[in-house]
């Protein structure tokens, strides 16, 4: 089963973009890639997590599992989004124990999702 860690790399983080700057969820998604995710992994860069106000952003999702998004991250934060990934990934429906979780995912949480359920198809 493949995690997937949804990076926004439009987020500006309050910060004023100069012609040629990366913007901060940019730099937090290469720094995230630099780190290095577990196997199963896959890091997606997306337009926007419409977390805005909430600095640079990531969500975290899984067929049959809790899905959550985190704010207020910056590059420095990538190896502890890197350990929670791995926590997530080795959780068999995305809950993982709160002492378990590196200290951002316990206290910069924006949303807890819960798994969607499959609707079968209707018959015909």
């Amino acid at each position: 089963m493949t995690v997937t860690l949804y990076v926004c790399i439009t987020c500006r983080a309050g910060e004023t973009i100069g012609e040629g700057e990366a913007t901060p969820g940019k730099r937090l998604h290469g720094a995230i890639l630099d780190a290095g995710v577990p196997d199963g992994v896959s890091v997606v860069p997306v337009e926007c997590l419409s977390a805005c106000s909430q600095g640079c952003s990531v969500a975290l999702s899984a067929p049959g599992r809790w899905s959550y998004v985190y704010g207020r991250l910056s590059e420095a934060h990538a190896n502890d989004v890197v350990a929670g990934v791995a926590a997530y990934a080795a959780a068999p429906d995305g809950l993982v124990p709160w002492r378990s979780r590196p200290e951002i995912f316990r206290k910069q949480s924006l949303a807890r999702i819960p798994p969607i359920a499959v609707v079968p198809e209707a018959a015909e």
